[in-house]
């Protein structure tokens, strides 16, 4: 719409700066034709004249003195006005020592008054316009006839001619822009439906194309953008199903890692804390040496609580035993059940879980964790609502949000550079979803949404399996 208006504004420039154009023409025109007229007035008059005194002579037969070629007689009639054009005097002297004599045509036939501003224009433009003067006679060069072009005569002449040809052209102008509007905009029709189909890469919708008819440049472009949204929905279908891979080799990774964690280091703490009580009870006579055997029963036994806490955190079988909601419970009852908890952590389920796809019930899992973790760590609360809801509407959504009351900073959180966020981030764009944080009534509120629909469609790219 701005390109249009840009378009047609530049038109109606281009149509004033012709009419300024043509006006300028018309007065200079005008101008010319004004002396024109002055010099012909001047010629007929002249020959207008001598006719006449040839034929007072032929009839009277007398001449006056011998210094007078031309007999005293009346020019100013009817018939000697037709030969002045409308707007020009006519100044007429038989001798040296007459007194000129001036006719003038009727300056109304020649138009209408022209305003003051157009008069002062005109003036300031071209000025007034020289007498003519032509000799009668050569028997007599003190006959002459000077033909004068009045002021308000030329102006008017000038505005009239003005006035009918900007009227004509103004007229012309103004049917012209409509129709070059009208045409600038079935040109630019295209462009509303390219930048929609631009806005919607830019949101990530990769899935809508641009319908354009048009075989020219438009064209091009929309099928330029078609090919690139195909191309992209092509490299993000790619990159989800890459990241889903890689987050199920890490937890791959994760559970491999508990089941060594717990056979080699659990093992060896129990054996340690055998030991130590063995030690103790078969040194009834070494206080010192039960002293140290208890230490280092009590260092074991803290041990094995920080081991029992990482292999919570690491092992995810739990989900494909018990599902997504009996983990969450699990999790939420864990945080509460510390010895000094720093907040209440409230669970709240809406909807069925149990059809939740595993891949999307661990990535839920982790981003809980990690949520419950910052809100910890970065803020002091002291309640923590965690809510999951799987939503009918929109082709099924599940959504993730975590609130607290600690007063944290969402933008700081936001722009964080650390792994959790990112991986937060990571997990949900794997399925197409979208990951928000911003403020709370007293906090900051995170909040996680993955389609379920899309993951019930056919991937564009499948990648091979771990072995």
């Amino acid at each position: 719409m701005q390109l249009m208006l840009r378009l047609i504004l530049r038109l109606i420039g281009i149509v004033l700066l012709c009419l300024a154009i043509t006006a300028g023409w018309v007065m200079a025109d005008a101008h010319r034709t004004i002396g024109s007229e002055t010099v012909a007035s001047a010629e007929r008059s002249a020959i207008g004249l001598e006719n006449l005194f040839w034929r007072e002579i032929l009839w009277r037969r007398s001449l006056r003195n011998d210094r007078l070629l031309l007999p005293q007689t009346e020019w100013e009639t009817l018939e000697t006005l037709k030969l002045i054009a409308p707007g020009v005097c006519i100044s007429f002297r038989s001798g040296a020592n007459q007194e000129p004599r001036r006719l003038c045509s009727q300056i109304e036939g020649v138009g209408t008054p022209a305003p003051q501003w157009f008069a002062a224009a005109y003036e300031s433009l071209f000025g007034g316009q020289p007498s003519v003067a032509r000799r009668v006679s050569v028997r007599d060069p003190d006959a002459l006839v000077v033909a004068t072009a009045d002021s308000a005569a030329a102006v008017r002449q000038a505005w009239r001619q003005i006035s009918v040809v900007l009227t004509v052209a103004a007229t012309m102008a103004i049917g012209i822009c409509f129709l070059a509007a009208f045409a600038i905009a079935h040109a630019l029709a295209p462009t509303g439906r390219i930048v929609a189909g631009l806005r919607d890469l830019e949101t990530g919708n990769y899935r809508g194309r641009i319908d354009v008819a048009d075989a020219g440049e438009f064209g091009l472009i929309a099928r330029a953008v078609n090919d690139l949204a195909a191309r992209l929905a092509q490299i993000t279908a790619e990159r989800m199903a890459l990241t889903k891979r890689l987050f199920e080799v890490q937890e791959e990774e994760r559970r491999a890692l508990a089941r060594d964690l717990h056979d080699e280091f659990g093992q060896c703490l129990t054996a340690t804390i055998a030991f130590a009580a063995a030690i103790e009870a078969g040194a009834p006579d070494r206080p010192d040496l039960a002293q140290d055997a208890r230490a280092i029963g009590r260092t074991a036994k803290r041990m094995m609580a920080t081991l029992r806490q990482a292999l919570a955190r690491l092992r995810s079988q739990d989900l494909e035993e018990l599902g997504l909601e009996a983990c969450l419970m699990q999790l939420v009852a864990g945080w509460n059940a510390q010895t000094s908890p720093k907040a209440v952590v409230h669970l709240d389920v809406l909807g069925n879980l149990a059809a939740v796809p595993a891949s999307v019930s661990t990535s839920l899992y982790r981003i809980a964790q990690e949520c419950l973790t910052n809100a910890m760590r970065h803020g002091d609360p002291h309640d923590v609502y965690l809510r999951v809801e799987r939503l009918a509407a929109n082709d099924g959504i599940i959504a993730l949000t975590v609130e607290d009351d600690g007063g944290g900073d969402p933008a700081r959180l936001d722009q964080s550079t650390g792994q959790g966020v990112l991986g937060m981030r990571e997990r949900v764009a794997a399925f197409g979803g979208r990951l928000t944080i911003g403020q709370a009534a007293r906090g900051v509120k995170v909040a996680a949404q993955i389609p379920l629909a899309a993951l019930s469609a056919p991937a564009a790219m499948e990648l091979p399996s771990a072995a």
